[in-house]
């Protein structure tokens, strides 16, 4: 029997501005958490997704990104940024349908473990750059409307709670 994508929570849902607990143990457990979460992702269109967006508070995140591939990070940390910003149109997974312009570093240095608990380092730059600081955020309990003025915030918020007036997605745009 095939297993079914997970439910992604949303905006609202308490847990993710919760910080999210180091993975402590690296086991079957962990595996299948990023199995689902992959299968998750597909199944969303996502870029990338944390391990809190399905419910569990965990320093997991994973992307998948037509030019990169699949990658698991484990109790990822950024050790390095770019000077250099740039701001590009963000989505997210927990807040659907919404899409705000965000500032972030060009390129990121992250060490994080695999699945097995093996370290590495990781230097990332462009799409794959901006997908971990958005996830690493979900990890540290950062939503991207986070990120924006008070007044695009409080927007998003209300019309995302607001019945009937989710904007569409634009056309090319996936959420990360």
């Amino acid at each position: 029997m095939k297993k079914k994508p997970r439910k992604i929570i949303i905006l609202g849902d308490e847990r993710l501005h919760e910080k999210s607990l180091p993975v402590e143990a690296y086991n079957g457990e962990l595996e299948g958490l990023a199995e689902d979460m992959f299968r998750t992702l597909a199944a969303k269109k996502g870029l990338g997704l944390a391990a809190v967006q399905v419910g569990v508070l965990t320093r997991v995140f994973i992307t998948q990104l037509s030019e990169d591939g699949q990658r698991v990070f484990v109790n990822p940390t950024i050790i390095e940024t770019s000077e250099e910003l740039v701001e590009i149109e963000e989505g997210c997974l927990s807040v659907p349908k919404m899409y705000e312009r965000v500032n972030r570093p060009t390129r990121v240095r992250v060490q994080a473990f695999t699945l097995k608990g093996k370290p590495y380092t990781l230097e990332a730059g462009g799409l794959l750059a901006r997908v971990i600081q958005h996830e690493i955020d979900h990890l540290d309990g950062i939503l991207f409307i986070d990120r924006l003025d008070e007044a695009a915030k409080a927007r998003i918020v209300k019309s995302f709670r607001s019945p009937g007036v989710l904007p569409s997605v634009p056309a090319g745009v996936r959420p990360i």
